[in-house]
């Protein structure tokens, strides 16, 4: 009888690590970007965008290559390196706007200082499919930021505002909400701008990077979920206050108009792309928008303290394996 099929994300990266003898800590399989080879130059990260699961049919190619470029920039950005080379493999159906969207995907890259090397296209009948590689270096004296660097006593950061992705994205599947809420659509706009071009925060990657110590990903499945894994290969724990999430203005206004549940959404909505960190007490990120939201501790316990009560924080949020 064969065994049952990987039913979790994080199950399945286990698993390879077992199989090809890496464990964690010594593997370049875990972080947001493999480090190649050891030490590096290169900081290395591949990413998928696929219609109807990372975005809708139908939507603008300019968008789709923004949206393309910018997760996995921000892949590099919780490593601490500069984009340097891509590589692209794009399938697409028949009448797609290519002009369109390598126009758009070529904007980006000379925006970022990224050459585009190389790639791969071919014709899919069925459904846009678009894969990027990115490249990324380590400034000169800089180090390479990783997950497992969070040690207790360490202040948690969140370099942005979260959950207002996951609003966009349930504005998008449920059309018929931008229009019955005609006094929030600045709101409308922005959380369904922040869904579907997300900005990568490389700036705030690169000066963690200058800092001695520290932890960092990004936020791409749900606080919640990435915070579980920054302390899985941290081997320590975490306290964060419900009551310092940064959210955006008017996001729980909207929340409450389309009956969603802020909290739920911040923790594990997913696709905020903004950076998750650790930092030494007394030292302060430079980024506006980053806001303190706890702490790391001793232990294994991820725990969430709201309106004065504690409780363990679930692991929550998106998984590429799990069933719709």
């Amino acid at each position: 009888m064969s065994p049952p099929p990987f039913d979790r994300e994080d199950r399945l990266i286990d698993w390879l690590r077992r199989r090809s003898g890496q464990q964690p800590g010594g593997s370049p399989i875990g972080d947001d970007a493999a480090i190649l080879p050891a030490g590096g130059p290169f900081a290395i990260t591949v990413d998928h965008q696929i219609a109807g699961i990372h975005f809708p049919p139908g939507l603008d190619p300019s968008v789709v290559a923004r949206r393309l470029l910018a997760v996995n920039l921000s892949d590099l950005a919780a490593m601490g390196a500069t984009p340097a080379y891509a590589f692209l493999a794009l399938a697409a159906p028949p009448g797609f706007d290519h002009r369109r969207f390598f126009t758009a995907l070529l904007a980006g890259c000379r925006r970022h200082e990224i050459t585009l090397a190389g790639g791969d296209l071919a014709r899919n009948p069925e459904r846009l499919t678009a894969s990027l590689t990115l490249f990324g270096t380590k400034p000169e004296g800089a180090r390479w930021l990783h997950r497992s660097g969070a040690i207790p006593g360490h202040a948690l950061w969140l370099g942005g505002t979260i959950g207002e992705s996951a609003a966009g994205r349930m504005l998008i599947e449920r059309s018929e909400l931008k229009e019955a809420i005609p006094s929030l659509q600045k709101a409308i706009r922005r959380a369904i701008r922040r869904h579907l071009e997300p900005r990568p925060q490389l700036a705030l990657g690169l000066w963690l990077g200058t800092q001695r110590e520290g932890a960092a990903m990004d936020v791409s499945d749900g606080l919640a979920r990435d915070l579980h894994r920054l302390c899985k290969a941290s081997g320590a724990g975490a306290e964060i206050d419900a009551g310092a999430l940064p959210f955006s203005e008017r996001f729980t206004k909207l929340c409450a108009a389309v009956g969603a549940d802020p909290l739920a959404l911040a923790l594990g909505g997913g696709e905020d792309y903004v950076l998750l960190f650790t930092l030494p007490e007394g030292i302060e990120p430079p980024e506006e928008q980053a806001r303190r939201i706890g702490k790391i501790v001793k232990g294994k316990r991820v725990t969430l303290l709201r309106e004065g009560s504690r409780s363990l924080l679930p692991d929550q949020g998106w998984d590429h394996l799990a069933a719709s």
